[in-house]
């Protein structure tokens, strides 16, 4: 089965390869998520061996979109081909339709853009990119540009002789120079397998990152930062709830929405990370609607509700921003449950954060208000905020009982944490150098095999057999 899918219906009548067609306008698309056509997508559920998409991306308001509804209509191991004509082919009849971005760009940097939309669209769940000049030899210029995509674009080039041989489909395309025929690039990837299930603690990660590939509004970066806090927070689990906190991966991008318009500097990605993977390691946390705008509230992108965030934001502005998104992580899910008692223990627990602050500092008046603030908002937090563990009035006996070694011990028991992350964080720093590290490591390596495969071309395409053919460096003549 061949399904042609384009803009004109009489291009696609004329090509006697395909068995089927469909109109669809391909810069008619949902932001993050993909093309705008139903019959498209239901075209997508099919699952395809190829996706060839041949000189689009040229005139792509958004290729993102459209990379990722080719991922989606792709089996896994199912390959998409970009190839494309040098910007120079059809100027003169489409100069105007080309994007901006397109237009100003070298065809070096054609290559570098289109596999980028490949890394950009599903990340990860892209493997084997490879990007390739087909051009004739006639078409050859020297570049300054190597051809790289990130760390993972290996290239090759691929030799066509064109002298006006009409069995060479390439000599007909003539570019800006009527003399020369125009150049011919291709970039292509495999679709990447889904991971279906954990075998075993190992996996679990990678079973993850799967699950974020076409995650939209998370970029890059967050799905690096928040998979292995996701895998922490899955293993901490049983089994009932694991299942429950994938089924619950869709709320990502509501927080996210809602985390990417922080000062960045105040809240770091690292910070995003570890809320984001808090609140669905929890087992209340549904991501409804009511959760997300308190999410909001206690981040202070929405105005505080005068009744709980409003005193509670006032009552622990001395606590350090970490510490105060982690006690954010356990309030928010308390919150959409329509349950009576929840309602009751989240009044309780706002009602007791000043008695509970006074005692501890009447116990330990050398401590900082910062670690009176976190300490008393922690204890409160674990043992009220959930219906069933303690009343308000239980809590203050027990905590009336503690004495200054009891609280200091609990305390440094607490930001023993506090230090394990960071650790982690200059452990992430630290790969992520080595990382960077191998990335140039690798454009040196393919700018040296740009410069290798443009002075040792070796192999040629001969129009009279259909066939790549080698030849010899010296005095050798076409077979043509």
């Amino acid at each position: 089965k061949h399904v042609g899918v384009g803009a004109v219906q009489s291009q696609m009548d004329s090509n006697p390869s395909i068995t089927s067609s469909m109109i669809v306008d391909l810069n008619n698309v949902i932001d993050d998520e993909g093309v705008d056509s139903q019959e498209f997508a239901a075209l997508c559920d099919e699952g395809f061996d190829a996706v060839i998409m041949a000189n689009t991306i040229d005139f792509l308001n958004h290729p993102r979109e459209v990379f990722k509804s080719s991922w989606r209509a792709l089996k896994p191991g199912g390959i998409m081909i970009v190839p494309f004509l040098a910007k120079d082919a059809y100027v003169d009849k489409f100069e105007e339709a080309f994007t901006k971005q397109w237009r100003d760009m070298s065809d070096d940097q054609h290559m570098w853009v289109c596999g980028s939309f490949f890394q950009f669209s599903a990340g990860e769940g892209w493997e084997g990119l490879k990007g390739f000049d087909i051009s004739p030899f006639d078409a050859r210029k020297e570049q300054k540009t190597a051809y790289e995509i990130g760390q993972c674009l290996e290239f090759r080039r691929v030799l066509f002789r064109s002298q006006a041989e009409d069995g060479n489909m390439l000599s007909k395309l003539q570019g800006g120079d009527s003399d020369k025929p125009c150049g011919a690039f291709v970039v292509q990837a495999q679709k990447k397998s889904m991971a279906e299930g954990v075998d075993d603690a190992d996996s679990v990660e990678e079973f993850i990152k799967s699950r974020l590939w076409m995650m939209p509004s998370l970029e890059d970066r967050d799905k690096k930062l928040v998979a292995p806090r996701l895998a922490r927070a899955y293993d901490a689990l049983d089994s009932q709830d694991q299942d429950r906190m994938v089924q619950h991966f869709d709320s990502l991008p509501k927080i996210y929405a809602s985390l990417i318009k922080m000062d960045q500097f105040a809240f770091t990605f690292s910070m995003q990370a570890q809320l984001a993977a808090d609140l669905l390691g929890d087992p209340d946390f549904v991501g409804n609607d009511l959760q997300v705008n308190n999410m909001k509230m206690g981040l202070g992108l929405r105005k505080p509700s005068a009744e709980f965030w409003a005193p509670v934001g006032k009552l622990t502005a001395a606590m350090a921003p970490e510490d105060k998104v982690n006690l954010l992580s356990y309030i928010v899910p308390r919150f959409g449950s329509g349950d009576a008692s929840q309602d009751e223990a989240l009044e309780a627990f706002v009602s007791g954060l000043k008695p509970t602050f006074a005692v501890i500092r009447s116990k330990c008046p050398a401590m900082d208000e910062s670690d009176v603030q976190l300490l008393g908002s922690e204890l409160l937090a674990s043992e009220v905020l959930k219906p069933g563990r303690s009343t308000r009035e239980e809590f203050a006996g027990w905590l009336g009982a503690l004495n200054e070694v009891d609280l200091e011990f609990i305390l440094t028991k607490r930001k023993s944490f506090k230090t394990d992350a960071k650790e982690e964080l200059a452990k992430f720093k630290e790969e992520r150098e080595m990382d960077e590290k191998r990335v140039e490591e690798r454009r040196e390596k393919i700018q040296e095999q740009v410069k290798a495969a443009r002075e040792n071309r070796s192999v040629i395409f001969n129009p009279r057999t259909g066939k790549m053919e080698e030849v010899e460096k010296e005095g050798f003549k076409l077979p043509f």
